[in-house]
Order: C-alpha cells, then sequence, then structure tokens
C-alpha cells in the first residue's frame, strides 16, 4: 500500500490528521514525522539508516523544529530522486511570504489548515480525492 508522509509537530495536529483521514476513508497509510529532520532521514536516509520507499504525497507542516518546512521542500526539489514528489504545504501559517516562497520552491499545493475539524475532514478528503486518485505521477 502507498504511504502518505505527513510532517508534523503538533500532536493535536497529527492527530487531528489522523483521524480526519480515517474519516475520509483514504485507504493510504498515513506515516508521521515529528520534525524536518526526521522527514529527510525518512526520505534521504543517513548514515545508520536506508531511505524509505518515496511516499505517494508529502504533506508538509512549515513551522518545524530542527529543520523548517521550507528547508524540507528545498531539499525535496533539489534531488533527482524526490523532485517530483507531489508536496503539499499544510499550515496554519498566514504569512503571504511563506505562500510565495513555498511556490518558489516549488510546492504543488498550499492550503490553509481549516480551524473547525469538520471543515479540516472536507479539506482532507479534497486533498486525498485530487492527489491520491485524480492527479496522474510521473513517479507511479
Amino acid at each position: 500500500m502507498s504511504q502518505i508522509l505527513l510532517v508534523e509537530d503538533n500532536p493535536n495536529d497529527r492527530l487531528l490528521t489522523e483521524r480526519a483521514f480515517r474519516k475520509s476513508n483514504l485507504r493510504n497509510e498515513l506515516v508521521s514525522v515529528e520534525d524536518g529532520e526526521e522527514a529527510l532521514i525518512y526520505l534521504f536516509g543517513n548514515a545508520t539508516t536506508e531511505p524509505k520507499p518515496l511516499p505517494v504525497l508529502v504533506l508538509l507542516d512549515l513551522k518545524l523544529p530542527k529543520v523548517d518546512g521550507l528547508e524540507v521542500l528545498e531539499r525535496i526539489r533539489g534531488d533527482e530522486r524526490t523532485q517530483m514528489l507531489p508536496v503539499v504545504i499544510l499550515t496554519s501559517s498566514k504569512e503571504q511570504d511563506d505562500l510565495v516562497r513555498s511556490y518558489k520552491l516549488g510546492v504543488n499545493s498550499y492550503v490553509r489548515k481549516p480551524v473547525d475539524f469538520n471543515e479540516f475532514v472536507g479539506a482532507v478528503q479534497q486533498l486525498g480525492l485530487y492527489w491520491l486518485i485524480l492527479n496522474e505521477s510521473p513517479l507511479k
């Protein structure tokens, strides 16, 4: 089964995303990491670990400890193996600079997290429908 990588440091937002995916009946396994460094290790490995198989989608928060989301995005786009990987910024940031920098670095989509749970579930359902069913990925 193909995986979705969720990069989210806030435990409440992580749980909310996991619940929204379950409620949406998306069949993909959701793998969560808590910071940008863990995301990079997952995708690229390190001295002691091999990289994991590429997920079908990365849901990436911006404000992360250790390595922020924009740096993770830059690394993803800078590596031949991951440069085509669909990345969706899923953030509560309302800063216009974050939005602009994300697109300049090659993000596929930028979504602000709705505060209301039902709206959040709806957003996750739409993301899942589009990125996992309708979108044609060059990585398949």
